[in-house]
């Protein structure tokens, strides 16, 4: 009878043994899908940076000693990460991808200095922008952006920046005051209604296109702009141009075609270092021809141009003196005294 206890322990030991082990072993099956799932997507990531990696390192050129990366005509709605593994690029020229954005890790370009990525679907600039203190050229025409970020005016060497054709740009951040070298701006086909203070303030701007805006009006002050050489103000909303403007004694080159002026400031007659100027399109108020230079009836000026001003203002102010000089003997007229016929009594005899 002990015996055959002691055989049924045995066998019943040795069952919940081998159930035992049994549970073990299932559970280990069931934990190893899992982490292999786990190394193999792990393994897929490897190999996608790494086929990305590939496809971009042929991007990368050499043009005038610096290291380029080229994108032109290709989809690239976002920039990988992994595009860090090439910080020493100088410069970026991507083009016509559909990039959606400017990646934040831009930051990690210390060495840049042209970051060129017009003709995209770009919506907005990241405040990490600012960390590239050594970028010179930021090229950002024809892309989706509405607001600037005020980091911008941290890009201490920034000397050209382009932001043609962002539709909806209306104002800019009054720190964008602190480029300092700043020489050329281009805020054309955009939104704004004034020009921007921070514009204004550029102490080194050479050059700015602000056409085809809704500017109203120029600023008073328009002569702090010292530095700047040329001006194009085409197709915008203009009725008047402050006098102010005759002190620019740089600019060379005024554009201001297709505007609702109504008269040029006879101070502009002193501007002798415009040599050109363009009034075409605009409703002034006194009509001028200029008589032709050559006898075959061709001529090869700017009907609209530097002549056109000259004389405009001559004529605007031979008008004026006709006017005024009317005035006067109407004046005149009115004040002469005026006596009464002397009435002559009966003869007498």
């Amino acid at each position: 009878m002990v015996a055959w206890r002691g055989s049924v322990r045995s066998i019943k030991a040795l069952w919940e043994t081998r159930i035992q082990r049994r549970r073990e072993e299932e559970e280990e099956r069931r934990r190893r899908p899992s982490v292999g799932g786990a190394t193999s997507r792990l393994s897929v990531q490897v190999w996608e940076d790494r086929a990305v990696l590939a496809r971009l390192r042929d991007k990368l050129q050499t043009e005038d000693g610096r290291l380029v990366l080229r994108i032109e005509q290709e989809e690239w709605k976002n920039l990988p990460a992994c595009l860090v593994r090439f910080v020493q690029v100088q410069e970026w020229q991507i083009h016509r991808t559909g990039l959606l954005k400017v990646p934040p890790f831009i930051c990690s370009f210390q060495n840049l200095l042209v970051l060129d990525l017009c003709r995209n679907a770009i919506t907005e600039i990241p405040e990490q922008i600012g960390k590239l203190t050594r970028l010179r050229e930021l090229l950002l025409s024809y892309n989706r952006i509405r607001n600037v970020p005020e980091e911008l005016g941290c890009c201490e060497s920034l000397e050209r920046l382009e932001l043609a054709m962002n539709r909806d740009m209306k104002e800019l951040p009054d720190q964008l005051r602190n480029l300092v070298r700043l020489q050329h701006l281009d805020l054309s086909m955009n939104d704004f209604v004034s020009l921007p203070d921070c514009v204004v303030a550029l102490p080194a701007l050479e050059w700015l296109d602000m056409g085809g805006n809704r500017l109203q009006q120029l600023p008073d002050d328009i002569h702090r702009m010292q530095m700047l050489q040329t001006l194009w103000l085409q197709r915008n909303e203009l009725q008047i141009l402050p006098e102010n403007i005759s002190r620019m004694s740089r600019l060379d080159t005024l554009v201001l075609s297709s505007n609702r002026l109504r008269d040029i400031p006879s101070l502009m007659e002193d501007m002798t270092n415009l040599r050109f100027v363009n009034f075409r399109d605009n409703p002034l108020i006194v009509d001028v021809s200029l008589p032709l230079r050559t006898e075959d009836g061709e001529d090869d000026r700017e009907m609209f141009g530097r002549d056109f001003m000259l004389t405009y203002i001559q004529e605007a102010r031979k008008r004026n003196y006709a006017v005024l000089n009317a005035h006067r003997l109407h004046q005149t007229d009115e004040d002469w005294p005026r006596h009464d016929p002397v009435q002559l009594g009966p003869s007498t005899a």
